[in-house]
């Protein structure tokens, strides 16, 4: 047994929480860990000095968490993602602990402000988008539940980029978040593990004469672990982040080095770090994929080495293993997992094949997030082969075991063989990780209930026909402390006035705050609230980007990912159509609007750049026309991450959610702006469904194909250009764009763009334009009600409980880890 269950280890007082014991503490963290003088302390040395004040209560209750777990030996549970957009930390923290109150005024005693410093911390560069902020949601609400769990992912030292602009294109600079350390992280030199590349594998004849196979990795890195505490609300648990950072075992090659190569001795260390500099670096090139399957088997292989050392620490048998961990895949970059936990169980721990089988299968657990087959990653076979050899033979004996299963006991056609196969025989030989993951998983879920559906005919049909009873349904949540308390402490306030503090520990309570929909007195008091947030956004956007916003406008917000498929090509084309027509039409009774966008599109995305482009090419000929007189502004706000997700969100009247149906797993940023006061514009997609039937159908707009409609529409054969033709809105909005009006510089800069519309429409933006400019005028004709769309938004916060990542996460404990 562990020491940590046999010795009766001192446990610390605990510290108090009075501003003047906090003041004073932030003040001895000041001088004798900073070395800085109160009296020339700048900003930055505050907001160090009060996370380590706040990090050592964090810290108390860390290891009351480790403890208890090695005492009751319940399970654990390890999240592993690429992603975890955790966002800054200190606010999280203080406001978890319910220390926020007394962390403002000791500052305020020192002559600081809370919000001040708390605005310097950067955020975290570990994730993307949905798949990232879902992950650390998660984490958070695993804590506030009280399941034991560890998250396994990168350190990225740059994270995915930083997004500029020039000239309205897109620039990508590296995040530099790590540049001045992190107080949050702490290094574990004890938890490193040598992680093997390429290489061969030798045959060995076993004790038993049973065949033994040895890798011998031509190239091995060293995974070192940094752990970052994640906290529960109240305090009630204290989970870990562990990140992995790339070293090299040789730091620099001193022959080559004195040989006066004084690059050249650094090429291990260049290597290794390479692994943790960027997230999702370009896969467009043989090197850029050889290094996204370095990336993804790295962390890997070192999560699980590092779950089997501790479970072996507490167990001494991994024949238990299922029992006591649950390993949740987070979409199909750790799928490798699978085979790697098989490597360690057969070659490394002597576990027979069936039997490491079982257990793999018994322990994993497989969440995916995309219907799209590009996004199921895939690897050419050579390249997987010669990467990680012992890997692919073990590879294709699961295969070979998956495939007589299904020939044999369910009488497989060669078509099905082909499709549930872990390799792809169309065209170049490539791995399926998507596959690997389902038959190596005991569970596989979707994240909206439409998803899931979808799963089952599209992606996974004939794995679900082999294995009909593992596909399950767990909707995303999203952590309403964050996205609500943290974010938006006006209607917190607001709503703990109305209908007390239950809500707090359980979002669903929040549907007593139904009957104050119709309330003209809170109404009004509700508007204020989104007023204020519009003002602050309001603020920023004149602050970076020296653009001025009407508080009073419609605040129509569309912040996510840039891809075709999440259509921000709709909403700007609609926004040219609706540009000509205030110009055509002054006398009518136009409604001011400002469409905000945010987001970042993948480097080597050209169509996605170039709808970035588009957006502020349009933004500066609109809000530059004195025609439109400020009834319509366009602007793209850059470098979008969580904190500006944090400003954006509360201030948002209208949440455009209008991805063509049947495409969007399930969408996080829909929930996160229907629980701030944000009426939802969308197509019947990913979970929106699921809000529709939530806060009813008269408080969402759906308009647009239903996504077996756009199924049938593909499949029948769709015509753009007679539907385009027979829209003189589209039409028109259309060849501005193509015959550059919003490009004088390049009149034919969108062309291209257009034409994919004109020839294809794969993304059915003409198909659904005319359904989508129809419902944004049933959106205006609201607007000039207050009392009714107040009445709508309101409802959407009292009814969006049910989407709490707490609700989620007990659904997976129960459900699928059987832990908690």
């Amino acid at each position: 047994m562990n020491n940590l269950t046999k010795a009766n280890l001192p446990v610390p007082a605990p510290r108090s929480s009075r501003p003047e014991i906090l003041a004073e503490e932030i003040i001895e963290r000041l001088t004798y860990r900073i070395g800085k003088d109160a009296k020339v302390a700048k900003p930055h040395d505050w907001l160090t000095a009060t996370i380590l004040v706040i990090r050592d209560r964090v810290i108390d209750k860390w290891m009351e968490s480790t403890r208890k777990v090695y005492e009751t030996g319940a399970k654990r549970v390890y999240y592993l993602s690429l992603e975890f957009l955790i966002g800054r930390l200190m606010r999280d923290a203080v406001s978890n602990l319910g220390l926020m109150e007394e962390i403002t005024n000791a500052l305020s005693s020192l002559g600081v402000d809370v919000r001040v410093i708390a605005g310097l911390e950067p955020d975290a560069a570990l994730g993307n988008g949905g798949l990232g902020r879902l992950a650390a949601c998660f984490m958070e609400s695993m804590a506030t539940v009280d399941v034991p769990a560890y998250g396994y992912g990168i350190r990225y030292v740059h994270g995915l980029f930083r997004q500029q602009m020039a000239d309205g294109w897109q620039v990508e600079l590296p995040e530099t978040w790590l540049a001045h350390g992190n107080p949050w992280e702490f290094e574990r030199q004890e938890s490193a593990y040598e992680i093997g590349f390429g290489g061969a594998v030798e045959y060995v004849s076993g004790h038993d004469d049973q065949p033994r196979y040895v890798w011998k990795p031509a190239e091995r890195v060293i995974a070192a672990a940094f752990d970052t505490p994640v906290v529960g609300w109240r305090g009630k648990r204290v989970n870990t982040l562990r990140l992995w950072s790339a070293q090299p075992i040789d730091p620099i090659l001193l022959d080559a080095f004195n040989a006066g190569d004084h690059i050249g001795a650094l090429r291990e260390s260049n290597k290794a770090e390479s692994l943790t500099r960027v997230l999702y670096p370009a896969d467009a090139t043989p090197a850029g994929q050889e290094l996204r399957l370095r990336q993804e088997f790295f962390f890997s292989s070192a999560s699980l080495q590092d779950i089997l050392r501790r479970h072996l620490q507490q167990y001494d048998d991994l024949t238990n293993l299922a029992e006591k961990v649950a390993i949740q895949l987070n979409d199909t970059h750790p799928a490798v997992s699978v085979a790697e936990m098989m490597r360690l169980l057969v070659d490394v721990h002597g576990l027979d094949f069936d039997a490491a089988w079982d257990i793999t299968r018994n322990t994993f657990g497989y969440t995916n997030h995309t219907l799209l087959p590009e996004a199921l990653e895939s690897w050419p076979v050579p390249l997987f082969e010669r990467l990680l050899p012992r890997h692919m033979q073990i590879i294709y004996a699961i295969n070979a075991k998956i495939l007589v299963e299904a020939r044999k006991a369910r009488n497989f056609s060669d078509a099905e063989i082909r499709s549930i196969s872990l390799i792809d025989e169309n065209g170049d030989r490539r791995l399926r990780m998507g596959n690997l993951a389902f038959v190596g998983s005991h569970s596989i879920n979707g994240v909206s209930a439409l998803h899931t559906d979808l799963m089952k005919v599209t992606v996974f049909a004939d794995l679900h026909k082999l294995y009909p009873d593992r596909i399950n349904n767990k909707t995303n949540g999203i952590t309403p402390r964050r996205w609500l308390m943290q974010c938006n402490p006006g209607l917190t306030g607001l709503v703990r006035e109305a209908i007390g503090d239950a809500f707090l520990d359980d979002a669903e309570k929040l549907k007593p705050l139904d009957q104050f929909a119709h309330d003209r007195a809170f109404q009004e008091k509700f508007a204020a609230v989104k007023r204020a947030n519009k003002v602050q956004l309001s603020n920023l956007v004149a602050s970076r980007m020296g653009i001025k916003l009407d508080p009073n406008a419609m605040f129509d917000i569309q912040i996510k990912r840039i891809h075709e498929y999440k259509r921000q090509l709709l909403n700007i084309v609609e926004a040219v159509a609706l540009y000509d027509q205030i110009r055509s039409h002054p006398e009518l009774d136009w409604q001011p609007r400002v469409k905000l966008f945010a987001g970042k599109a993948a480097p080597s995305y050209h169509n996605a750049k170039l709808i970035i482009k588009l957006i502020n090419d349009v933004a500066r000929v609109i809000n530059h026309d004195p025609s439109v007189r400020g009834l319509l502004k366009v602007v793209f706000v850059p470098n979008y991450n969580v904190s500006l997700a944090e400003v954006m969100v509360p201030a948002a009247d209208l949440s455009e959610q209008i991805s063509t149906a049947g495409m969007e797993a399930s969408g996080t940023g829909n929930m996160k702006f229907g629980l701030n006061g944000a009426l939802t514009i969308g197509t019947l997609d990913g979970a929106n469904v699921e809000m529709r039937d939530n806060v009813g159908e008269d408080n969402i707009v759906i308009f647009g194909l239903k996504a077996d409609e756009v199924a049938n529409l593909r499949s029948d054969g769709h015509d753009p250009r007679a539907v385009i033709e027979r829209s003189r809105e589209l039409a028109q909005a259309l060849s501005a764009i193509a015959s550059g009006v919003f490009s004088p510089d390049d009149r034919t800069r969108y062309a291209g763009l257009i034409d994919g519309i004109y020839a294809h429409d794969w993304f059915m933006v003409a198909a659904d334009f005319d359904a989508y400019a129809a419902a944004q005028r049933d959106v205006d004709t609201l607007w000039v009600n207050p009392s009714e769309w107040y009445a709508k938004t309101i409802n959407n916060t009292a009814r969006m409980g049910w989407f709490s990542s707490d609700r989620t996460i007990r659904q997976y404990a129960k459900e699928i880890w059987r832990a908690g």
